[in-house]
C-alpha cells in the first residue's frame, strides 16, 4: 500500500488548479479485453490510425479477420500499444472490432473521451508510456502500468471547454503542418527533378558503362566488416548503414572498432571521399566519406565506391549513383523479405550513363549549388515543423496543468 501511494505521489502533477482531481487512469476508465470473432463489424488495424491527425484510414464496411479481435463502440478511445504504431490514438465514430495490439479504452462519466485522447498524446505521457515498453524488436507498452498513471481531472464542464479549445487550436496547427510538409516535399523535388532531367536528356559524348568497368583498380566493390565488435575508445571509425543519409559522413558519432579487426578488411579501408552505398536494409542510400574518415572502414551493409579518375570525377559520381536510372536498377535487383539486400554480382552490372569529363565537372558544380539551395529551403521548413510540434505540446501541457485561459 505504501509503495502504491509513493508511486501515486511520483505521478502527481504540480500546480493543478483548485477543484481538479488527481485520479488513477484505471479509476476513470476501463480496458475492454474480451477477445472474439467479430466479422460482421468494421475492422481497425494498427495501420488504419494516422499518427498525427488520429484519423481513421480504413473502411467502415464489415471486415472479416481470422484471428480474435477486441470489440469497441463509438464511445471508446482506441490506443495502439505496439511500436511502430505505439501512441497512435483514434476516437471512432462507429462500432467495430480492432487488432489485439489496439486497446479499446472506455471512459467513465467523469472522463471526457476527447480529454483522454489529448492527454494520451501529450509529450510527457508519451514518454512515460514508452518507458513501460518491453521487447527489443517490437516493443509493446505495458498497459497495466499505464492504468496506474495519475490523470489530472477538472470538472466535466471544464474538460469540455479544454477539448473545444484544443480542437480548434490543434486543427489549425495540423493544417499548417500539412502545408509545411507539402512545401518540404516540393523543396526536395526541385533537386530530384533537376537530377532526373539531366540524366534523362543526356547529350553528345555520353557513354554507357557498368559500375564494375569504371571503378579504379583499388576499388574491389566489396562488403565491409561482418562483426565490428564492441566500441574501442581509441579505435578506428566504422560507418554503418544507420549512419548514412546525409551527403557527407563525418567522424562525430561513429562507432570505433579494434584496428586489428579493421586490418582484416583492408579491401574496404576508406580513403576519404569514398562514395558509400547501402546494400542491406535501405538499399540505394548514398553518402560520401569525409577526408577525416581516411583509414576507417565500413560494415557488412555498405560498399565503398571509388571511380577511375580518368572516367568519372568522384564528386560527379555521387550524383550519378543518386540518379533515378541507377536507383531504379538497385530497386529491381534488391531481394529478400526480412532483410532487403543487393548482391555484389548485380552491383557490378549496374549500367551508368556517363558524360565526358569536362561536362561532369560542370554538372557536379550545378548539382552542388542546387542541392545547397534545396537543403536550405528544407532546413527552413523542418524548423517550422519543429516549431509547430513545440506549439502543440505547449498547448497540451497548458491544458493538463490547468493553465489554459
Amino acid at each position: 500500500m505504501n509503495a502504491e501511494r509513493g508511486g501515486a505521489r511520483e505521478n502527481r502533477r504540480d500546480g493543478v488548479r483548485k477543484g481538479w482531481e488527481e485520479l488513477r487512469l484505471g479509476d476513470v476508465c476501463r480496458f475492454e479485453k474480451n477477445q472474439d470473432i467479430h466479422s460482421s463489424l468494421p475492422y481497425v488495424g494498427l495501420e488504419h490510425i494516422e499518427s498525427d491527425t488520429a484519423q481513421f484510414l480504413g473502411s467502415i464496411y464489415p471486415t472479416e479477420v481470422k484471428s480474435a479481435t477486441f470489440r469497441f463502440t463509438n464511445e471508446h478511445v482506441l490506443y495502439g500499444r505496439l511500436r511502430p504504431y505505439l501512441n497512435k490514438v483514434l476516437t471512432p465514430d462507429f462500432n467495430g472490432h480492432c487488432s489485439t495490439e489496439i486497446f479499446p479504452i472506455a471512459p467513465t462519466s467523469k472522463l471526457q473521451r476527447g480529454y483522454l485522447r489529448y492527454w494520451l498524446q501529450s509529450a510527457e505521457i508519451v514518454q512515460r508510456i514508452n518507458a513501460t515498453c518491453t521487447g527489443a524488436r517490437m516493443p509493446r507498452a505495458n498497459m497495466s502500468e499505464v492504468l496506474n498513471f495519475i490523470i489530472p481531472l477538472p470538472p466535466v464542464s471544464e474538460q469540455q471547454r479544454v477539448v473545444a479549445i484544443l480542437d480548434e487550436a490543434l486543427s489549425g496547427i495540423a493544417t499548417a503542418r500539412a502545408n509545411t510538409e507539402r512545401n518540404l516535399q516540393n523543396a526536395r523535388a526541385i533537386f530530384e527533378s533537376f537530377l532526373y532531367n539531366v540524366f534523362d536528356q543526356r547529350g553528345e559524348g555520353w557513354m554507357e558503362k557498368t559500375l564494375g568497368d569504371v571503378v579504379d583498380e583499388g576499388c574491389s566493390l566489396s562488403y565491409g566488416i561482418v562483426q565490428p565488435g564492441t566500441d574501442q575508445p581509441d579505435g578506428l571509425p566504422v560507418v554503418r548503414p544507420t549512419d548514412l543519409g546525409k551527403k557527407t559522413i563525418e567522424l562525430d558519432g561513429l562507432k570505433l572498432i579494434d584496428p586489428n579487426l579493421a586490418n582484416s578488411y583492408r579491401r574496404t579501408t576508406l580513403r576519404g571521399g569514398d562514395i558509400l552505398l547501402c546494400v542491406r536494409g535501405s538499399t540505394g542510400v548514398i553518402s560520401m566519406a569525409s577526408s577525416a574518415l581516411a583509414g576507417g572502414n565500413v560494415t557488412r551493409g555498405i560498399v565503398p565506391i571509388n571511380f577511375n579518375a580518368a572516367l568519372v570525377i568522384q564528386d560527379f559520381g555521387y550524383y550519378l549513383m543518386c540518379s533515378e536510372s541507377v536507383q531504379q536498377q538497385i530497386r529491381r535487383k534488391t531481394y529478400g523479405a526480412a532483410l532487403m539486400q543487393i548482391n555484389i554480382r548485380d552491383l557490378r552490372k549496374l549500367m551508368l550513363s556517363i558524360p565526358p569529363l569536362s561536362v561532369q565537372a560542370e554538372l557536379a558544380s550545378r548539382f552542388e549549388s542546387t542541392l545547397e539551395e534545396t537543403e536550405c529551403l528544407a532546413s527552413l521548413y523542418q524548423r517550422k515543423l519543429a516549431a509547430l510540434d513545440e506549439l502543440k505540446q505547449s498547448l497540451l501541457h497548458q491544458a493538463f496543468s490547468g493553465q489554459l485561459p
